[in-house]
């Protein structure tokens, strides 16, 4: 703070007081005292003034003005200032000024002086070191160059409300002036953060630079605020700054925030104060960074946002481009972030359009970034965009993750129509699961809690479940689910069976000569093998064909016992079957017939693949054991040469 002082005046002139000395100059010094009389009264609002033209005259050119143009021929003059910046309180200091009386400079009331000082013309023309000219030095000297300061000025200012600020500049001056300091802060932050990183010799910052001012900005009222964070915009300030500082200010000014139980229609917001909570938000969403930086606003923060939106009733443009900022992000969101409340039900459509936005993105997000650097085409070839290790593939996992989620839990929505969570389930490929047990368990959900939804729509619903891609829990489950139409549940027994035999030809060896010749290699060695070892030594490496045939005994017996189980699961299917024509009516009989027949045939296919696999395991199980019996043999003759050959 600084101390302007004015020389004091010749004491010609005196009067008395109408009115009680404010707080903000109660320790100034006592006016001086002659006894002359007024002559000047100026009222300024409520206040009166009795005061004396001739200090004033020489201050101010457009008290001069006035008294020129008054037609008042009396001793005493009476004038009316309207509008004047700070009201009486600002007159006040300015007409003390007048009279040589030594006023200290604030924060607080610097913009208020300034202001009156243009007002009453109080410049060099005609005094030397006038009021404008010292409250502009003091702005220069100790606001400008500090960022706290300059954001209590502007504060002040909200007050005021005049036009004066405005018109010599000084709000924008002010917002520059906090814009270019705050981008200071934010190098010497850099500096300290890498003399901390290189040299370890400064302690450990715990607080950011911009904590501390961050938390005056809050203060601000909505248009000097958007002002100040489109400066900072401008002036290359850390998205991350600006994200945090637009986050902090959401959590003051929108109550919806402040009160989570109105996001989910629990409490009925007023017009008044819809319309308030819109208009803070679209302004909020406009001063969002660019998405080039991604990480710069949590999804979360977005969410909410959306949320706001939606229940404000804010306009398309500012929810869509929340929903497109969320699909930028939307692996790294959970399910609380999508699930969108839109009165008793949830918004499956913003959710869609979403998801949709997301499937939509470029395969690789690489131009040129804010700076103009570009990513070099030999560094993208680096990377299989396509693989499961892939970025791409690895969010679209996390996504396909998040829709099995939000299904599961809107299917508990008995208001929910069909034909929107249909296109859900469809929404994204084939390739985004790798498991399909939490699709079918969101599918199974919604069928139970919609009952009497149509076969077509059910039929189109199931459809989406990959049935290839079911564990072998979720095939054992939809095998027996009367929910899910016929075709898929005969569909699930196909893949199970097919997956069954694949297992059991996998643990047999394959049943092939490859399979037989890569056993009998781990059971025999034969002659040449090993031609630097001696006869004991050979027979010691050789299993004995009594191991081999209580290992073959083990494998058929697994073998008996696998097809044991399949021919079990196949009765069961049967009797469903039996079961079924009896009690499933159709309004058409000719419907019903082509629907039996394809079951029929569906189940035809099974015991053809079963009668296949059986001869396949017996012709299996007779080859292997002349061959092992040739083997034998062949073994025996060698053994017989050997020993002739040494007697």
């Amino acid at each position: 703070m600084g101390v302007a002082t004015v020389p004091e005046s010749k004491q010609i002139v005196s009067g008395k007081r109408a009115f009680r000395p404010s707080s903000s100059i109660r320790h100034t010094p006592q006016w001086p005292v002659s006894d002359v009389t007024s002559d000047l009264t100026i009222e300024v609002g409520s206040a009166s003034f009795s005061l004396h033209k001739f200090p004033l005259v020489s201050r101010s050119g457009r008290i001069r003005k006035l008294l020129l143009e008054s037609k008042d021929t009396k001793n005493t003059y009476h004038l009316s200032l309207p509008g004047v910046p700070g009201g009486s309180e600002a007159f006040e200091l300015a007409a003390k000024f007048c009279y040589g009386v030594v006023l200290q400079f604030t924060s607080s009331n610097i913009a208020s002086l300034r202001c009156v000082a243009h007002y009453l013309e109080m410049t060099e023309e005609l005094s030397e070191k006038n009021l404008e000219v010292r409250t502009e030095a003091y702005l220069k000297d100790s606001i400008f160059n500090d960022i706290s300061n300059s954001i209590t000025v502007l504060h002040s200012i909200e007050k005021l409300s005049s036009p004066v600020a405005e018109e010599i500049s000084l709000v924008g001056r002010l917002v520059n002036a906090i814009a270019v300091n705050a981008c200071k802060e934010q190098l010497v932050s850099g500096l300290l953060k890498l003399d901390q990183k290189f040299e370890r010799l400064a302690p450990e910052m715990t607080e950011k630079p911009s904590d501390w001012w961050g938390r005056s900005l809050l203060v601000l009222k909505l248009d000097f605020f958007q002002r100040v964070v489109s400066a900072m915009k401008s002036k290359g300030l850390n998205h991350e700054i600006i994200s945090d500082l637009l986050m902090s200010y959401a959590r003051k000014s929108l109550q919806i925030i402040r009160e989570p139980s109105l996001v989910r229609g629990s409490v009925v917001l007023d017009s008044d104060l819809q319309k308030k909570q819109r208009v803070v938000l679209e302004v909020i969403v406009g001063l969002l960074p660019t998405q080039a930086n991604k990480s710069s606003t949590p999804v979360s923060f977005l969410s909410t946002l959306l949320k706001t939106a939606i229940g404000s009733g804010a306009s398309v443009s500012c929810r869509s481009d929340l929903e497109r900022r969320i699909s930028h992000q939307l692996d790294q969101a959970t399910l609380e972030d999508i699930l969108i409340p839109s009165g008793a039900m949830y918004d499956t459509d913003s959710v869609q359009r979403i998801f949709s936005m997301f499937l939509n993105l470029d395969e690789c997000d690489y131009e040129d970034d804010e700076d103009g650097d570009a990513v070099d085409e030999s560094e993208m070839a680096m990377y299989d965009f396509e693989g499961p290790e892939s970025p791409k593939q690895s969010s679209m996992f996390k996504v396909s993750k998040l829709m099995d989620s939000y299904l599961a839990e809107v299917a508990l929505d008995s208001n929910l129509p069909p034909l929107k969570f249909i296109a859900l389930a469809e929404l994204l490929p084939d390739h985004a699961r790798v498991v399909c047990d939490s699709l079918y368990r969101a599918i199974d959900i919604f069928l139970k809690v919609h009952p009497n939804m149509k076969d077509s729509e059910r039929y189109r619903l199931c459809k989406t479940i990959s049935c290839q891609k079911l564990s072998q829990d979720a095939s054992s489950h939809a095998a027996q689910n009367e929910r899910l139409p016929i075709q898929i549940a005969v569909q699930v027994l196909f893949y199970e069976q097919t997956r069954l035999k694949n297992t059991m030809m996998t643990s047999g060896g394959g049943g092939g000569s490859g399979g037989c010749g890569s056993s009998q290699s781990q059971f025999f060695l034969f002659p040449g093998q090993f031609p630097n070892r001696s006869g004991s030594g050979m027979a010691s490496g050789a299993i004995s064909p009594r191991d081999n045939y209580a290992s073959v005994r083990r494998e058929n017996r697994e073998l008996r016992l696998e097809v044991a189980r399949m021919r079990m699961r196949l009765t069961d299917l049967e009797k469903d079957h039996v079961s079924m024509k009896r009690e499933f009516v159709k309004p058409s009989r000719r419907t019903r017939y082509g629907l039996f027949r394809k079951l029929s045939r569906g189940l035809n296919k099974l015991n053809a693949i079963m009668l296949r696999f059986r001869r396949s395991q017996s012709v299996a199980g007779n080859g292997k054991h002349i061959e092992e019996k040739t083997n034998s043999e062949k073994r025996f003759m060698f053994q017989k040469r050997r020993c002739h050959s040494v007697s």
